[in-house]
Order: C-alpha cells, then structure tokens, then sequence
C-alpha cells in the first residue's frame, strides 16, 4: 500500500470500497479480490483488503476502535496496545500536574499513543519521517475527532525541539531491514540521538523493548515495566519527575502497581506453595518484593521461583500447590507421572537448558489427569517439580 492508494481510501469512494472488503473478511482471497475488482481498480481493491485485513487483526490491540482505525503492518505490529497507552497518558498527566501538557510524539508512528494522549486532554505536536505514516496517523485522529488536539507532520525526531514542549514522548522504531531487533543502538533514531532528546526534555516518557539491556537505563531514571493480562508487554522510562528513579511494575488492567523497596528475598526449603511471579515484576527486579508480599524464600538465589508454606492472594504471582520435587530424570519424571495418570501437562522453567516440545515428545504421556511441571534449580540442582494450579485462600 502507498501514498496515492492509501490517499484515495480516505475519500467517499476508498470508504465505500474499505466497508466492502471488511464485509468480505474471511472470504477466500481470490474470491474477494475477484469480486472487489468488478467496481474498484486493482489499487484500490489491494488497498481496501489489506486495510480490511489489518483492521481485523488490530481488534486484539484497540478493541472496537479498530474498525474505525488506519494501520500500516509495520505501524500496527509496534502500536501500543489501548489500555496500556491510556494508563501510560493517565501517568503523564499526574506526573505533570493538573494543567493538560503539550507534548510532542516524536515518533508517533500509526498514533496509537497520539490518540490516547489526545483523549485525555493532551495537546499533541507529532511527527514521523515516513509520508504514509504520517497520513495514517493523521487519519486516525480525524477518525477521533481529534485532528484540533494533535498535529501530524513529516519531520525527522533528531529535529525536535523538546524544550518548546512541556513533555516528550517516544517511541523509536526496533526494526531495521533483517527484522526485529532488540539492539537500543539499532532503534531508529539510534540510542544517543533518544538520549540527546530526553536530556533536553523537561519530562519525558519513554517507550522501549521490556528486554531492554540495564546499562541503558538512563542515570536517575524511572523504568516501569507493564504486564497485560499477565505478558509483559513493554518498558517505559520516565525522566524529569521528581520523584524520579527506581524501578516499578504495573499490572494490567487491573491497576497494580509494585515498586522497587530494596528489599532482598531470603533462599530455603521447598514449602507447600510456590509462587511465579509475573513477567514485570521479574524484569524490575522485584521478585524481593514479591517473596515479602507472600511471606515466602526462594528455591534458588538466581531463580525468580519462590516458595511458601500458606497460600497467599497476590495478582503479582500465580500460585501452585506442590505435589512432589524430584531431582530431574527422565525415567524417575515418567514414572511419576505414569503412576498419577497424567494424560496433559502444562510445562514451565526458569533456569532450565530442557527443550520442552521434546520433552512433552518423551514423556509419552497416557491419562485422563493434569499436572503443572516446573524445570528449574533448587540448590543449583535441576529439580522437578509437580503441582496444581492453587485455587483462592
């Protein structure tokens, strides 16, 4: 799709042919190119079908709001998903004070951010270096209703003037021509031009990769990672707060929020329960936080398992009730199971070098019974361990 197609589905024609093609979701492709092409020219029928097939994978992200939405695959693949978008403006806004910010996106992509920081109150300047981002963006928020709170404009981030604003916001591309890549230094704009930008911002509000390498975490910067429905999903670095610093984790969308007290979980005995804790809480480094939070020890000082003796509620780890630890083997593993009747496992590890598929392949499971297995090491030594899911205290 370019510049010129995507142009003419913006007009009462394009429109009428995106309504058709979305009406022939599911259809064979040939069948619906075939019977798009008997009203509309092959550019225009190949941009309403992957605009119409781009919308119905956007719904997993932006919900109802999708079928309103313009995506480019690139701009749908990095767009932040709504309810994390919103909760990062909400921050913003509390972060900042009362008085709606001006911001400037300075990598606004598609505008799935643009659109949520508009929504509340925002006053929105973005730009992209691509021409049809930038056209889809701005489509977006006339979509919206919000084309008087956020301008879209053609311009290179590096060009940015982030002190003519109240707040920065980021959100650098991570793909580069082989694909993905997790690499700051590979993002577009590279590292050092972000940095130059957020140093010159009085606050700024960073998007990046939840992987994202510690050394690269700006000094007296505040790194909260953002889980949805339990799958970190992303990092955001805040700078300028004054209550800045420190790591934070944020669950969704449920609200939850963890911080980092320096509090460092003590190593025992496996006990009746052991904990998983989410994905964010893993990636701040708060796995402490989280043994205290369940009264618990963990298995292993390099393993983010922890263990205890009550059942405790807690969104920020999953429990399980253990049934028997086993010093990893194959044969003793198979055993076991054989002997309890499990017929389907579900398999976690953290710490574990075991394929899983193979070993699913292995165990030759045969019965009507479930059962959690988790890899790990305890002590240093591969372990077993078999439990269920522990329901409600």
């Amino acid at each position: 799709m370019d510049l010129d197609a995507f142009t003419e589905l913006l007009t009462p024609r394009g429109r009428r042919a995106l309504a058709e093609a979305e009406e022939l979701a599911g259809a064979d492709p040939v069948v619906a190119a075939t019977t798009l092409r008997r009203t509309y020219d092959a550019a225009l029928t190949s941009a309403a079908l992957t605009q119409a097939g781009l919308r119905e994978r956007a719904r997993a992200k932006f919900g109802a709001d999708a079928g309103r939405m313009f995506f480019t695959p690139h701009g749908l693949e990095q767009s932040t998903r709504a309810e994390v978008a919103e909760h990062r403006a909400r921050r913003l806004l509390a972060l900042h004070g009362a008085r709606a910010p001006r911001v400037v996106d300075a990598c606004c992509g598609v505008g799935g951010d643009l659109l949520a920081l508009a929504r509340a109150g925002c006053t929105v300047a973005a730009v992209d270096t691509d021409p049809l981002t930038v056209a889809v963006a701005r489509a977006n928020a006339e979509a919206f209703g919000l084309a008087g709170r956020a301008t879209v404009t053609v311009a290179d981030a590096a060009d940015v003037r982030p002190e003519d604003h109240d707040v920065l916001f980021a959100d650098p591309a991570r793909r580069t021509g082989r694909g993905r890549t997790f690499d700051p230094m590979a993002y577009s704009p590279p590292w050092p031009v972000v940095l130059g930008l957020i140093s010159r911002a009085r606050l700024a509000c960073l998007k990046v990769a939840p992987g994202i390498p510690y050394e690269f975490i700006p000094e007296g910067a505040e790194a909260e990672w953002i889980s949805y429905k339990g799958e970190v999903k992303e990092a955001t670095l805040w700078t300028g707060a004054q209550d800045g610093g420190g790591r934070r984790a944020t669950l969704l969308p449920g609200g939850h929020t963890l911080s980092a007290t320096g509090v460092r979980a003590s190593v025992g005995a496996p006990g009746r329960f052991v904990y998983e804790p989410d994905g964010a809480a893993v990636r701040a480094h708060l796995v402490g936080e989280v043994a205290e939070l369940v009264g618990g020890r963990l298995l292993d000082p390099m393993i983010a398992y922890v263990t205890s003796d009550e059942p405790v509620d807690t969104p920020w780890a999953a429990a399980y009730e253990v049934d028997d630890i086993l010093p990893f083997s194959l044969k003793k593993l198979r055993a076991a199971l054989r002997d309890r009747q499990i017929g389907n496992v579900t398999i976690k590890k953290r710490g574990s070098a075991v394929d899983i598929e193979r070993l699913r392949t292995d165990l030759r499971l045969k019965g009507d019974k479930s059962l959690v297995i988790m890899l790990t090491r305890i002590a240093d030594k591969p372990s077993v361990i078999l439990c269920k899911p522990s329901p409600p205290a």
